[in-house]
């Protein structure tokens, strides 16, 4: 009898509290290496140290544990592709900064040096990350700090795991002055099976294309844009890209706040793999679109010593299809 009810009491409460428990995000600490981990499985790493230009995030991966980043220089992937071997995982940099490339370069210098934690704390709703980097130019001398803080979001929605990002660039300098430049600045390198290939890309509606490392993404916008030629050099508050791997269909999206500057961002993607937001390209992206009567106006942004330039963005690793009505909706959440 007594067993009876047990079971009684597990059959009926079980799923209840299964309902209950929620992702917990915890980080663990290891040599230029932070894991964060979520209910113990690896989400992402933050990976920093004196070898590298930048920090930088890799591998990312959805739910089920599908990767959504390439690693391609860090690890090498057989049969990948090899080119731009500045583009690993989700980067944050951009060239002509008073001058110094920052985009380009694979080893220091210059560098964007990673230099101490301020905050790591996990929790049963999000892990937060807060860390300061020195951006030191070709000759040794710091030229920025960067402030950036990292909320690591897994409960929201079943089926994505979510990064928010919030950046502040603070001139070291007298005066800090960044060029107009495609060559930046908030970037995720895809994987080559999400390259976009618009005659396999993922649509709703249609059947699934086969993963293949000739890609199967496409990309699209808030604006209703869809391929990385309509959407590259625009501005909008969101992009996203979805192809198949594992037989399951994966995403990534880049959702713009409005307290960025420059909001909206314009997009620097490209069908190879580059997927980046950058607000500080305004000038070169003018200068190239096709609508040449348009005057070509350049941000320049110019930052007096103390002055301060903030940029915050969510990025979504998720599973699953996933409308331009849907992506609205979630970067409304985001935003409100």
């Amino acid at each position: 009898m007594r067993m009876t009810v047990l079971a009684t009491l597990l059959i009926f409460t079980g799923p209840s509290l299964a309902q209950n428990i929620k992702p917990r995000v915890n980080f663990v600490k290891d040599k230029n290496k932070i894991d964060v981990m979520i209910d113990g499985r690896l989400f992402t790493s933050y990976l920093y140290g004196d070898n590298l230009a930048k920090p930088v995030l890799v591998p990312v991966r959805t739910p089920s544990g599908i990767e959504v980043t390439r690693r391609h220089p860090l690890v090498e992937m057989k049969g990948g592709t090899d080119d731009h071997l500045h583009h690993v995982g989700i980067f944050f940099t951009v060239d002509g900064v008073n001058g110094t490339r920052f985009w380009n370069n694979v080893e220091p210098p210059p560098q964007i040096k990673h230099i101490k934690i301020t905050d790591m704390a996990g929790g049963d709703t999000q892990g937060k990350l807060a860390v300061v980097s020195h951006w030191v130019d070709e000759k040794g001398k710091v030229v920025l700090t960067e402030n950036r803080t990292m909320l690591f979001l897994p409960t929201e929605h079943e089926q994505e795991y979510a990064i928010d990002f919030s950046m502040g660039l603070t001139a070291v300098a007298d005066e800090v002055v960044f060029d107009d430049i495609e060559e930046g600045m908030f970037a995720i390198r895809l994987p080559d099976c999400l390259r976009e290939r618009r005659s396999k890309g993922v649509r709703p509606g249609r059947p699934l294309p086969k993963e293949s490392i000739k890609g199967t993404g496409m990309y699209f916008s808030s604006n209703g844009d869809e391929t990385a030629r309509h959407v590259w050099g625009k501005r909008a508050r969101w992009v996203a890209l979805q192809g198949v791997r594992q037989d399951k269909v994966v995403g990534v999206a880049i959702l713009n706040h409005p307290e960025s500057i420059n909001y909206p961002t314009y997009w620097h993607v490209r069908n190879y793999g580059l997927f980046s937001a950058n607000p500080l390209g305004q000038g070169d992206f003018q200068r190239q679109s096709k609508h040449k009567k348009n005057p070509i106006i350049p941000l320049r942004l110019t930052l007096k010593k103390g002055q301060t330039a903030h940029f915050r963005f969510l990025v979504i690793a998720y599973e699953g299809i996933r409308t331009k009505e849907q992506m609205e909706a979630r970067f409304r959440e985001f935003v409100k």
